[in-house]
């Protein structure tokens, strides 16, 4: 296998001296002047920037029509049809006199000059990947990228992992806003159904990344753009139906400029699914609507972005006991092993019966989780003067809904209630609300000439949460109607000021500066399980970044040292309560190197990194009984690799990349802790072992993919794609006995356009995901203890589903 995904790598960053023709693409605006890095998309090929001088050389054995796009900030879109070969093409791009640049972008985002490693995808490479999944999987292919899904199908609970760090130190925002849950740090995409099918680009910056608002990055920082101007009218219906009940319907239009001022777009979206794992059905609405009046010099625009999702919970996982071992095994494990645990007739059937790998420990109908999300979005961008711009938001994110659970044979006494007579416990049915608001404001203020680049911008917003929990049904009575058993509130407001300066010191060379103050204030009142936990912390951040680029035609060399600081979550302090050691604040320290080149019929990268964090919150492999993970501190740790990527076109019919990242992620040193229990479980001691220069959980040596595009016959393509992941260990220990095996996947793609019969595109794909038919598992969680001075091991595992299809059926008018 390894020798396979080198020689893939090997293939795709290789200069093959074949005898290939030149042709010079020029872009110039009406009085001849060259546009600077001005962005040429090639059919079947990719997406290009030209050189200072407005230049783009083409090398190719290539001949024929190739359909073309030029773009540029500022001016109109070419959309044309070049030939191949041809000495010389000059593309003369037209000004646009309105303001039709999405302005908050251009100061979060990473230019091309800019010393950090990214990945850019453009609304085209989206749209080939977006049958449905949630965005996480729509990402897969990126480099470093690691995902998983509790329902096995990417349609649901999804999550990712970039350089082996999960969602809570990856930094989203939306439209600049940002979207990262303010307690949990976390994102979750199933909040926000189908945001795949409105975004126009997506940019991830793997490391610290440049200043933005929001939690710090500490793994990576991913743009998301919806704020993208058609200046005609169009109309989509998007459908996909698949394995497992898949459904996708979209509904998308927009009306253009109108009177060369005013435009409309709006989406919506039904997606639901059955799940591979039992019980694990997803039913997903939600709606997206932007309006925006566009003058010369200004732009305002509003947005309503909204979701709602209902989703059967599988958030357990199963125990490697059911899933690896047969039924004997499995008894003897849970009733010898863990004897005082008890068991209905009804879970006891679905644990010994079911199938191994779809088996779901909920049985209640209604084990759900219930969420609604809005997201309200007001910008203003003023253009200045050519050289001057700035940008203003301000948002409010709306979140309410709950997850609704049964508790068998609960103590009245933990919900404080008195015993109902000679009972003590009962089975009932309970409700876990949150209730939440996040508003705030963003601006960025912009200069850019031809000899340096300057923005300052910041954020506040302030989030307010309660939560809260109701008891709506018990078999045994003696619970008040509407019992409600806690009530806490939450405040946390983040303010940041930044600014970022980029000088060109000579013609090939430009120096970086952006440096970030943040401050943070957290009060927490309480929780479910510690009711007294009171937390009043202040944080205040400094974050500066230090690069240098080199551009010389279509090479880029950089380099970058950057410092980031991060707070912990609700769930950090929680889990430090019963603790004498307080949560701290993770701090990191990330080098990065890089060199790449990307010309028309290749292109290649490596980027080499080396993150120092002091105080990293790391995974011990135990959850909550939400499913949240749960983290320490440890004083050293560490991620260094190196990330290749290379792509090359064989002939007009056929393209390969991939991307390979090689890592060493280790803990210099790591305390483990057991706790021995006897056999009334009370809590004796805890056992401590020490290790010296240890794995960190969930973080894999080896991560690679590769694309193969084939072109077969006119507006037809066939992708193949594979994704390899070396082990990963489900805690700090290093130990094969908790670890997730190596995995390899292949999914095949076949996509057919015909155009102008009925409508403008039709598009039919098919997709076969996992072709052959693996089976394996890409995430889960551990925790061991001592029981009666037994030794007890719990594992659990998420499967990932065998060979499924989806098909799509999506209409342009």
């Amino acid at each position: 296998m390894k020798k396979l995904l080198w020689g893939i790598c090997f293939l795709t960053v290789q200069q093959i001296a074949w005898a290939q023709s030149k042709t010079i693409l020029l872009i110039t605006d009406a009085s001849g002047n060259p546009v600077a890095n001005a962005s040429i998309e090639l059919e079947k090929t990719g997406v290009f920037s030209a050189s200072e001088n407005g230049e783009l050389i083409v090398y190719t054995r290539q001949t024929g029509e190739l359909k073309c796009r030029v773009s540029s900030v500022g001016f109109k879109n070419i959309d044309t049809t070049i030939t191949l070969p041809w000495a010389h093409i000059v593309f003369v791009m037209t000004r646009l006199t309105l303001l039709l640049e999405p302005v908050e972008i251009k100061a979060l985002r990473a230019g091309d000059k800019s010393p950090f490693a990214k990945t850019n995808l453009s609304k085209t490479d989206i749209e080939k990947l977006n049958l449905g999944q949630d965005l996480p999987v729509v990402l897969s292919q990126t480099p470093s990228v690691i995902t998983t899904s509790d329902a096995g199908n990417g349609v649901g609970y999804t999550s990712m992992r970039i350089r082996g760090t999960d969602a809570t130190r990856i930094n989203v925002t939306v439209n600049g806003i940002p979207y990262n849950d303010a307690e949990s740090q976390g994102t979750y995409f199933v909040d926000l159904p189908d945001i795949t099918s409105s975004l126009s680009t997506i940019q991830i910056q793997r490391g610290a990344g440049t200043s933005s608002n929001g939690a710090g990055a500490f793994g990576a920082s991913i743009n998301l753009s919806t704020n993208e101007v058609n200046e005609k009218a169009y109309a989509e219906i998007n459908n996909s139906f698949g394995s497992f009940d898949t459904w996708k319907n979209t509904v998308k239009f927009g009306t253009g400029l109108i009177n060369k001022h005013f435009t409309f777009d709006a989406r919506l979206s039904k997606i639901s699914s059955d799940g591979f794992i039992d019980r694990a059905g997803t039913s997903l609405k939600s709606f997206y609507a932007s309006a925006a009046y566009i003058t010369q010099k200004s732009s305002i625009r509003f947005n309503i972005i909204s979701g709602t999702e209902k989703t059967y919970q599988a958030w357990n996982g199963i125990p490697q006991y059911k899933l690896f071992y047969n039924k004997d095994s499995l008894l003897q494990h849970y009733y010898n092993n863990v004897g005082s645990l008890y068991f209905t007739a009804a879970d006891s059937a679905n644990l010994f019966n079911s199938n191994p790998r779809k088996y779901n420990v909920f049985t209640y109908p209604n084990q759900t989780d219930n969420y609604q999300q809005d997201h309200y979005q007001l910008f203003f961008n003023h253009q200045f003067t050519s050289d001057w711009s700035l940008n203003t938001a301000i948002y409010l994110s709306k979140g309410k809904g709950y997850y609704e659970e049964y508790k068998n044979d609960a103590s009245y006494s933990n919900y404080g209630l008195p015993d109902n007579g000679m009972i003590t416990s009962t089975d009932l049915v309970r409700q876990l609300w949150l209730n939440n608001n996040l508003y705030g404001t963003i601006f960025s203020l912009l200069h850019k000439t031809k000899k340096d680049q300057f923005s300052f911008g910041g954020g506040w917003n302030q989030y307010d949460g309660k939560h809260y929990g109701d008891i709506i049904w018990a078999a045994n009575g003696g619970v008040p109607k509407d019992y409600q058993w806690y009530y806490n509130k939450a405040i946390k407001k983040d303010f940041n000021l930044y600014s970022k300066y980029q000088y060109k010191l000579t013609n090939h060379l430009e120096a970086l500066v952006d440096l970030q103050y943040r401050r943070v204030d957290y009060n927490i009142n309480g929780t479910r399980d510690f009711p007294g936990l009171q937390i009043n912390n202040t944080f205040n951040f400094f974050n500066p970044k230090f690069g240098l680029t080199y551009s010389y035609g279509s090479t880029v060399a950089y380099g970058s040292y950057a410092f980031a600081n991060k707070e912990p979550n609700r769930d950090d302090y929680e889990n430090g309560a019963n603790s004498t050691t307080v949560p701290k604040a993770e701090h990191l320290q990330d080098l990065e190197l890089g060199l790449e080149e990307n010309k028309f019929n290749y292109g290649w990268g490596i980027n080499l990194y080396y993150m120092n964090y002091r105080d990293q919150l790391i995974l011990t492999g135990k959850i909550n009984d939400v499913g949240d993970a749960l983290r320490i501190n440890t004083p050293h740790s560490y991620r260094a690799g190196i990330e290749l990527q290379g792509r090359y076109k064989i002939n007009k019919t056929v393209q390969l990349s991939g991307n390979l990242t090689l890592s060493d992620n280790k803990i210099k040193d790591f305390y483990d802790y057991t706790p021995r229990y006897d056999a009334s479980f009370n809590l004796l001691q805890q056992d401590t072992s020490y290790f010296r220069k240890t794995n960190l959980a969930f973080s894999p040596s080896v991560i690679a993919s590769a694309l193969l595009q084939v072109f077969p016959f006119a507006n037809a393509e066939i992708i193949t794609s594979v994704k390899y992941a070396a082990k990963q260990y489900l805690d700090n220990t290093s130990s094969n006995a908790k670890s997730i095996n190596d995995y390899f996947v292949q999914d095949l793609t076949f996509q057919y356009s015909l155009h102008n019969i009925v409508a403008k595109e039709i598009t039919i794909v098919a997709r076969m995901n996992n072709v052959w038919n693996k089976l394996y598992e890409s995430n889960g969680y551990t925790y061991s203890y001592f029981y009666d001075k037994a030794l007890v091991k719990e594992n659990f595992y998420f499967p990932m589903a065998g060979r499924n299809f989806m098909l799509a059926l999506n209409v342009k008018f």
